[in-house]
């Protein structure tokens, strides 16, 4: 695998590393050992898959807080993804920053994102599917989220909304006054 900081500390795109002949290609999509060498987590407590009926759907912007924050690892295996991360880890060099990504079934990058991040992310196309290694296990009462369209953040979401949730079209508005410390809420 190939390992690529992003803008936001702790945060990689992972490319694949093919190994190609006549047959087609053979990649590692995940290496524990490859993971701890990088100083990431290597996540496993959860596996989750998204389907996404319509082009336009819009899934975000979740966090969870401690004591059950998440590290995710992300990939697009069916259609394309228009994806958003914020640093939300008080302590971070790149605190309340964002970073933007399409993963695609076609260009098959993965993302992982450490704990303490808002995620979302946007369907480019019809019949799209995401599937995530999680390193901890969904946790509601810690479920946290900010509203999609935050002016705070600017996101460039790529489309009109086609299909949102209630809960996310109505997270709050982002107040770093209001904000609760992830690391010491319970």
């Amino acid at each position: 695998m190939i390992y690529h900081e992003t803008p936001l500390k702790g945060a990689y795109l992972i490319d694949l590393e093919r190994r190609e002949d006549n047959r087609g290609f053979f990649a590692r999509t995940f290496c524990a050992r490859e993971f701890e060498a990088h100083g990431l987590n290597p996540i496993g407590r959860q596996c989750n898959a998204s389907f996404n009926h319509r082009r336009g759907t819009l899934r975000g912007m979740h966090i969870q807080i401690e004591p059950a924050t998440e590290t995710k690892y992300i990939r697009c295996t069916a259609g394309g993804i228009f994806y958003a991360i914020i640093d939300m880890r008080e302590e971070s060099p790149t605190f309340l920053r964002h970073f933007e990504l399409e993963l695609t079934a076609e260009n098959r990058r993965a993302l992982y994102v450490p704990g303490r991040f808002a995620i979302g992310y946007q369907t480019l196309a019809d019949n799209t599917e995401v599937h995530y290694q999680v390193g901890e296990f969904y946790t509601p009462g810690c479920e946290r989220g900010i509203r999609y369209n935050d002016p705070h953040f600017k996101i460039n979401w790529p489309l009109p909304v086609s299909e949102i949730s209630e809960k996310d079209a109505n997270w709050p508005l982002f107040n770093v006054n209001d904000w609760v410390t992830p690391s010491v809420a319970v």
